[in-house]
């Protein structure tokens, strides 16, 4: 056997039985995501355009909800979400560059700042399960300070904003559970040099992944904490 054979075993050993070559290989994979995120465009798409048309019925309400929320956290959150974006970009390009050290260290440090963010939104929640913003049976909108002599829509109304609240944010903090799952799994197969110059698609395609989740928390942000500056 040649060097060059040596070379090539363990590519070879990466590369599944149906494809002829790793950047086949590759190319299936980011068709894949990119369709898989098309879908989740669709699915959180959904959700936007139910909220603008609510938000829309009665913006007055919505506004007085928004108000409760934290805007400081909430910008917080979003630099830390969006230096997490960096650092999976760095995690990438360390594993185009076969570096195994420089995928490590990435990848732990956008962990840590993504479970900072999920530590600040569970401070949030903290406090809105205390005053009674929890859509449901308890729901309080004293904490609003709303207007006295409000109308029962009103209350029902503040009450939609946080149901949408909730379950937007939530499902976002879920799939940031899920990349966290991930990048977990990728760290330790970056520590034991999985990833090289001639195949890091995994990395790659969890940066795409990532970045998504990014993205749909840059429209959250204004969407939810702004509405009191826009309406």
């Amino acid at each position: 056997m040649t060097t060059a054979d040596v070379d090539a075993a363990p590519r070879r050993g990466r590369l599944a039985s149906h494809f002829d070559d790793l950047e086949q290989q590759h190319q299936s994979a980011t068709l894949g995501m990119w369709t898989f995120l098309a879908t989740e465009v669709m699915f959180f798409g959904g959700l936007f355009a139910s909220f603008c048309i609510y938000r829309f019925t009665d913006p007055h309400a919505f506004a007085l909800a928004s108000r409760h929320l934290d805007i400081v956290l909430g910008s917080v959150n979003t630099f830390v979400l969006l230096t997490s974006s960096l650092t999976m970009a760095l995690a990438v390009r360390a594993g185009q560059e076969g570096d195994r050290k420089g995928q490590v260290l990435f990848l732990l440090l956008t962990m840590a700042l993504a479970t900072a963010f999920l530590g600040i939104k569970g401070r949030e929640y903290y406090e809105e399960f205390e005053n009674q913003l929890v859509p449901g049976t308890h729901y309080s909108a004293a904490a609003l300070h709303l207007p006295a002599g409000a109308s029962a829509d009103l209350v029902r109304h503040t009450q939609l904003f946080f149901v949408f609240y909730f379950f937007m944010t939530g499902l976002h903090a879920f799939h940031m559970i899920i990349g966290l799952a991930v990048m977990a799994v990728l760290a330790v197969l970056a520590h034991r040099g999985r990833f090289t110059r001639d195949d890091f698609t995994p990395l790659e395609m969890t940066g795409l992944y990532w970045h998504f989740v990014d993205l749909v928390w840059v429209f959250l942000f204004p969407l939810l904490y702004l509405i009191d500056l826009h309406k």
